[in-house]
C-alpha cells in the first residue's frame, strides 16, 4: 500500500475539510458515492494523528461513468462502513428491527424479481406461440371466429390428430383454395411474409427504442457482473423493448431462441425493482449479487430448471459467487418457477414446451453411440464458434454490403431462412416444438406423430432420417448466421434443437441396426416386450452435447437436461457426452460462444481463473512507466485554471499523485537518476470524475456553493493542493485529499507479471500501481491486462500518453451513424494510454 504524508491538523481540520467535501442540502446520494460519515467522536488515530475516512483511505467517489469498471474492494468498504453506522446509530429492540429490515430489502427484492420473471416468460411464451402458427393459419374456432386468439394447439384442443381438426383453418383453405399445388404455393406465400414482417418489427423496435435490446446478452451480463458499468442496458425500456422484440424474433422462424435473452430480461427485472433501495442500488458491488441470483431465474423459466439455473449463473455467468449468492440464486429461481408454474401457459402443467419424462434404462451397446454423439457435439461446436465469429467479422468489414443497413440485412436474412425452412417439415416448426418431438417416445407422440417420426417401414425411417441430417446441417448455417443480428436472439435453443436432429438421426439409424441383427449377441440384453432403443434419448444425449460444445459448460447442462426429462439413468451418457463435447470443442479453441463474443467486442471482462497463458516476463516491461503518463506533484502548487487545462487536454481515468523530490521538476528527468530511490515517493491516485466533480463543486456561483461551511474564496487561481498546507486552514486554498485514494493497492515493480495479473482477477482491480522502494515507477490497468491476456495484435503503445479522444480504439460494437447509437463498448478507459504489441 502507499503510505500517506503524515498531516498535522485539528480535528476542526477534519471536519473543514469534510464539510468542503460534502455536497450540501441539494446534493443527493445518487451523485456522490460515500461512505460513513460520523462526527467527531468517531475520528479515529493512526500514528497519533487524527483520522478521517475521507482525508486517509479510500476518498470520496462520484458516481462511475458509463462504460467503466468499479472498485470491487472501495464497494464492500463502503458497505461495511453502511453497516457500522446502522449498529452504531440504532441500538436494542429498534436496532434490531432496523437490521432486520435492512436484510429485508435483499429477499424482498429476489422474490418480486422471481414474479416478474415468471409473468414476463409466461406472457412470451404465449404471445410467440400464437404469432409463430399465424405464419401457417388462424383459428375460427367460436361464434363469428371470436376464438382467432388461440394458437393451433389450443384451438385443437381434445384432437387426436391435428390433421382432422377443423377448427384450424390454414391460410390457402380461408382463400378458398383447394388444388395442392396451390395450397403449397399460396402457403409458402404467407410464411414468408409474415416470418419477414415479424423480423423486421423486431429490428424496427431495438433501433428506435433500445439497441441494448439487441443479441442475446449473455455476453454482456458477464461482462457487467465482471465489474463493468453499461449504462441503460438493464433499464425499463431494455425490458420492453427486448421483451416484444423477442416475442417478433422467435414467432419469425428464424433459427434463434428466446433462453438466453431470458437471463438478460430477468436482469432488467431485478434492476428496475432494486432502484428504490439506495443500499443495493448505490452499491454497485451488491447490486451484481441481485443481478447473478436473477440470472439464475432467468434460465429457470427457460429450462423449467431451478436447480440449473443456479448452477448456470454459478459455472457461466457469475465472476464473485459466494455462498449467500448462491442462496439468493436458488430462492428467485425457485420464485420464478413457481410462478410460472402457477401460471401454466400450455395448459399442461409443464414449465416448458419440450419437457419430457423418461422412466426406461438403457444398454450396455448404447456407450458406444453415446461416445459419437459427445464427438459430434464437440465438433459442432467447434465449428460454429468458428463459423459464426467469420460471419461477425465479415459483418464489421467495410466491404460488407449490409454494413450500416442492418434492417436490410434481417429482411434478407429472415427471407432467406423462410425459403429454406417452409419445405422441409422439421424446420418449418418452432423450434421449440421440434425440440419436444425429438425428445418425445413415440408411445408418447402417439396419433400426433406430424412429423412422421415413428415411421415403422425401413424405407420411411431412412427417408426421415435424411430430412433430419438436412435439417442439422442447414440449421448449422442459418443459426451461425443468424446469432449476430441486431434483434433478440439466443443461441441455446438452436444448440438443442441441432444436437436434438442428429441425436434422433442416430437413434434411428441404431434402431434400424438392433431390428435387422436382433438375435446377435451384442443385443442380447433386449426383450421383445419393451423397446430395445428409443430414439428419443439419443436426442436428448445429442441435445445436450451440442450445448456443451457451444458453450463449453458441463455440470449445469446435465442438471438442465436431468430436469428437463427426469430420466435419472441416462445422467451418465449425457455426462459423457457433455465431457467429450468439451473435450473435442476445447481442440477447436478453448472459449465457448459467450466468451468468443466478449473477445471479438473486446469487452474488458477477465476470467476468474488460474489457466489463464501470460509471458513470463516482468511487470516492469509491460507497465506504462512514470515518464510516459500524465503525473500530479504534490509539491507542486496547482491551480483551478491549471487542473482544468489538464482534463481537457488529457483523456486519462486518473492521474497518480507523487511528491517528486523537486518540486515542478521534469517528470523524465526526475527518474532518470536512480541514485535517489525516494525522488518520486506515492501518495496516492485521484480519479479523473473525482478530480472534475470537485473541481466543478468548488467554482460554482456563491449562490450554489456545496456548503455554507467552505468559505474558501475560488477563481481560475485558486491554489489545489494534495497535501496539507497552511491556505487550507485560512480558506485560501482548495483541499483535494478528500477526493484522492491516499491507499491504493500497489506492487513492486519487479514482481511477475503472473501475480499482478492475478491481483487483478482476484481483488476485481481497476488499475494497480508499482513502486520501487517506495518509489513511483508505473501502472498497469485493466484494460492492459485485457489486452495482455489476449495477446492482441492489433494493440500498439503510442509514445507518451493518450492526449486526444480520437486515438480511443474502436467500440466493441461500432457506431452506426444510420442508427445513431452509441452502443459499442469498449472504447479504452480514457485513464488508459495505448498499447504496444504484446508478446505472444
Amino acid at each position: 500500500m502507499a503510505s500517506s504524508v503524515q498531516l498535522n491538523k485539528t480535528p476542526s481540520t477534519v471536519l473543514s475539510a469534510r464539510a468542503q467535501a460534502n455536497g450540501g442540502p441539494g446534493e443527493t446520494s445518487a451523485t456522490i458515492e460515500e461512505g460513513d460519515s460520523h462526527g467527531p467522536e468517531h475520528i479515529g488515530h493512526k500514528d497519533d494523528g487524527p483520522l478521517d475516512w475521507y482525508v486517509e483511505g479510500p476518498g470520496r467517489r462520484v458516481g462511475y461513468d458509463d462504460l467503466t469498471a468499479i472498485d470491487w474492494i472501495y464497494e464492500y468498504t463502503k458497505e461495511r462502513q453502511r453497516l457500522r453506522k446502522i449498529l452504531a446509530h440504532h441500538t436494542g429492540l429498534v436496532g434490531n428491527l432496523r437490521q432486520l429490515l435492512d436484510a429485508s430489502h435483499v429477499w424482498f427484492v429476489l422474490v418480486a424479481s422471481g414474479i416478474s420473471v415468471g409473468c414476463v416468460a409466461a406472457f412470451i411464451n404465449i404471445t410467440s406461440d400464437w404469432l409463430g402458427d399465424i405464419k401457417t393459419g388462424y383459428c375460427k374456432k367460436g361464434v363469428g371466429g371470436g376464438d382467432f386468439y388461440l394458437n393451433k394447439q389450443f384451438c385443437c384442443w381434445g384432437h387426436d390428430e391435428f390433421a382432422q381438426c377443423q377448427d384450424w383453418t390454414p391460410w390457402p383453405a380461408a382463400l378458398g383454395i383447394r388444388a395442392r399445388a396451390g395450397q403449397f404455393v399460396m402457403g409458402y406465400i404467407f410464411f414468408i411474409v409474415f416470418s419477414v414482417l415479424f423480423a423486421v418489427s423486431a429490428a424496427i423496435l431495438v433501433k428506435h427504442y433500445s439497441i441494448y435490446a439487441q443479441h442475446s446478452g449473455i455476453a454482456e451480463i458477464k461482462t457487467v457482473l465482471g465489474g463493468f458499468v453499461i449504462r441503460k442496458f438493464l433499464g425499463t425500456w431494455t425490458l420492453v423493448t427486448k421483451s416484444f422484440g423477442l416475442i417478433l424474433a422467435v414467432s419469425s422462424g428464424m433459427w434463434l431462441g428466446k433462453e438466453g435473452p431470458f437471463v438478460h430480461l430477468a436482469c432488467c427485472c431485478a434492476n428496475i425493482i432494486m432502484k428504490p433501495f439506495e443500499s443495493l442500488s448505490q452499491n454497485e458491488a451488491r447490486k451484481r449479487e441481485i443481478l447473478s441470483a436473477a440470472a439464475a431465474s432467468g434460465i429457470s423459466v427457460a429450462f423449467g430448471a431451478p436447480i440449473g439455473g443456479v448452477l448456470f449463473s454459478l459455472e457461466q455467468l457469475s465472476y464473485y459467487f459466494p455462498d449467500k449468492t448462491m442462496w439468493q440464486s436458488f430462492v428467485c429461481a425457485m420464485v420464478a418457477a413457481v410462478t410460472l408454474q402457477a401460471l401454466n401457459p400450455f395448459h399442461t402443467g409443464k414449465l416448458v414446451l419440450y419437457q419430457v419424462t423418461y422412466t426406461t434404462g438403457w444398454y450396455s451397446f448404447e456407450l458406444a453411440p453415446f461416445i459419437l454423439l459427445g464427438i459430434i457435439g464437440g465438433i459442432y461446436g467447434g465449428l460454429f464458434i468458428k463459423l459464426n465469429m467469420l460471419v461477425a467479422r465479415l459483418r464489421k468489414s467495410a466491404s460488407y454490403p449490409f454494413r450500416n443497413r442492418p434492417l436490410l440485412e434481417i429482411l434478407v436474412v429472415s427471407a432467406i431462412s423462410a425459403v429454406v425452412n417452409y419445405p422441409n417439415l422439421f424446420m418449418r416448426a418452432q423450434l421449440s416444438e421440434l425440440v419436444y418431438y425429438l425428445f418425445a417416445e413415440c408411445a408418447t407422440i402417439g396419433n400426433n406423430d406430424i412429423f412422421g417420426l415413428c415411421r415403422a417401414t425401413t424405407a420411411g425411417a431412412l427417408s426421415m432420417a435424411w430430412l433430419l441430417v438436412a435439417a442439422s446441417l442447414l440449421g448449422l448455417l442459418l443459426a451461425s448466421i443468424t446469432f449476430g443480428l441486431r434483434i433478440p436472439a439466443g443461441i441455446i435453443l438452436p444448440s438443442l434443437a441441432i444436437g436434438a436432429l442428429y441425436g434422433r438421426t442416430l437413434g434411428v439409424v441404431v434402431q434400424l441396426i438392433q431390428k435387422h441383427f436382433s438375435t446377435s449377441l451384442l443385443f442380447a440384453a433386449c426383450t421383445t416386450d419393451v423397446p430395445c432403443v428409443i430414439p428419443g434419448t439419443y436426442a436428448i444425449v445429442g441435445a445436450a452435447s451440442a450445448l456443451a460444445g457451444v458453450t463449453r459448460m458441463t455440470v449445469s447442462i446435465v442438471v438442465i437436461m436431468f430436469e428437463l426429462t427426469g430420466a435419472l439413468t441416462y445422467v451418465l451418457p449425457i455426462m459423457i457426452a457433455v465431457m467429450l463435447a468439451k473435450w473435442i470443442g476445447d481442440v477447436f479453441s478453448t472459449r465457448g460462444i459467450y466468451e468468443s463474443w466478449i473477445q471479438f467486442n473486446e469487452y474488458p471482462y477477465l476470467e476468474n481463473k488460474d489457466d489463464a497463458v501470460m509471458p513470463h516476463v516482468l511487470v516492469s516491461s509491460l507497465m506504462t512507466r512514470v515518464e510516459e503518463m500524465k503525473c500530479l506533484d504534490a509539491n507542486k502548487p496547482h491551480t483551478v485554471e491549471n487542473l482544468q487545462n489538464m482534463l481537457r487536454t488529457t483523456s486519462y481515468r486518473g492521474f497518480p499523485v507523487v511528491a517528486f523530490r523537486k518540486a515542478g521538476a521534469d517528470v523524465a528527468e526526475t527518474v532518470s537518476n536512480r541514485q535517489y530511490p525516494r525522488e518520486n515517493t506515492l501518495l496516492g491516485y485521484i480519479s479523473r470524475v473525482e478530480l472534475a466533480f470537485a473541481l466543478e463543486r468548488m467554482t460554482r456561483p456563491s449562490g450554489h456553493r456545496p456548503s455554507p461551511e467552505a468559505e474558501t474564496v475560488v477563481d481560475s487561481q485558486t491554489p489545489c493542493y494534495f497535501t496539507y498546507h497552511p491556505d487550507i486552514a485560512t480558506g485560501c486554498g482548495i483541499d483535494l485529499r478528500p477526493w484522492m485514494d491516499q491507499t491504493p493497492i500497489t506492487l513492486n515493480a519487479n514482481s511477475s507479471l503472473q501475480l499482478a495479473v492475478h491481483m487483478f482477477q482476484k481483488l476485481g482491480l481497476r488499475y494497480l500501481l508499482f513502486i520501487d522502494r517506495g518509489a513511483f515507477r508505473g501502472i498497469l490497468t485493466k484494460k492492459d491486462v485485457w489486452w495482455i491476456l489476449s495477446a492482441s495484435a492489433d494493440g500498439p503503445r503510442a509514445e507518451g500518453f493518450v492526449a486526444d479522444a480520437e486515438t480511443r480504439r474502436e467500440t466493441a460494437l461500432e457506431e452506426d451513424e444510420s442508427l445513431e447509437e452509441a452502443r459499442g463498448l469498449l472504447q479504452p478507459e480514457l485513464g488508459e494510454p495505448a498499447h504496444q504489441k504484446m508478446p505472444s
